[in-house]
């Protein structure tokens, strides 16, 4: 991959951005703690036949992190001011946890950017008690308290691939900025009601993908999504959970080339 250093205007400031292949591009966001590296398997399987463009989410990897108070707009903005600066015109766009929530938010706030968008492993409308609980971890996070072995217990199974898998996330959440995270996750701990009335709005070929071990990104989340937008499809994959794209990537993989290569918009 290529890694190029964007240099945006305040609030921006650098952004990472890592390039593989040729072709229709495919921009890809990682989730919350994660980085661009997360999204390997799928790097290596569609730039064989897209412009892959994975970028470093705010305050994550090699780029600079957005003010202490942004929400999840200011993460949709800051997408925008990140392709408009590449020139990529109109992208596929696929998220994953906290980047599924900024896909779908560009994807309604900014239509005629996106051909095809996808929201793996996204949140939508937690009940009161999950909103409750991620929101009081958020605190914490702020706070200063960094607990990894919850969420990994969470992300992950036992079997040898799940476990290889849980150890480079281990690593890449060790690694964070803790200001950085901080932000993003009170941005995802309170942005999934954000847009989420709007999915409706979504005309492009939309793919909403999940595990059915992941109680927070659930199945019935994905189902909804799917549904709540005009050309929606839901993929559940069994036996697995949060990080469906690291260990189950030949699924994973599989349901990204048939969705980029259903009609885009502006086809």
């Amino acid at each position: 991959m290529t890694l190029t250093i964007l240099q945006l205007s305040e609030p921006y400031g650098k952004v990472a951005v890592h390039t593989s292949g040729v072709g229709q591009p495919l921009v890809l966001i990682h989730g919350v703690g994660m980085q661009s590296a997360a999204w390997a398997p799928q790097v290596e399987c569609l730039s064989k036949t897209h412009q892959v463009i994975a970028l470093d989410m705010p305050g994550h990897g090699g780029s600079d992190p957005l003010p202490s108070d942004a929400q999840l707009p200011d993460f949709v903005a800051w997408l925008q001011a990140v392709l408009v600066d590449l020139k990529t015109g109109p992208v596929s766009l696929a998220g994953h946890s906290m980047g599924a929530l900024v896909a779908g938010g560009f994807a309604v706030s900014h239509p005629e950017m996106v051909e095809r968008v996808a929201l793996l492993n996204g949140v939508h409308k937690r009940t009161d008690a999950a909103r409750s609980a991620v929101v009081a971890r958020a605190e914490q996070i702020r706070e200063g308290t960094f607990d990894l072995e919850t969420p990994l217990s969470r992300w992950f199974g036992d079997s040898l691939e799940d476990q290889e898998a849980s150890a480079k996330v281990f690593g890449w959440l060790s690694e964070m900025n803790p200001t950085g995270y901080a932000t993003a996750y009170g941005a995802f701990a309170r942005g999934d009601t954000t847009y989420a009335d709007r999915l409706g709005e979504i005309t492009c070929p939309m793919l909403a993908l999940t595990g059915d071990g992941d109680l927070n990104s659930s199945a019935a989340m994905a189902q909804a999504m799917a549904e709540a937008a005009p050309n929606g499809r839901c993929i559940v994959i069994k036996d697995h959970r949060h990080m469906v794209n690291l260990t189950a990537p030949a699924q994973t993989n599989s349901a990204l080339k048939d969705w980029l290569n259903t009609g885009g918009q502006h086809d």
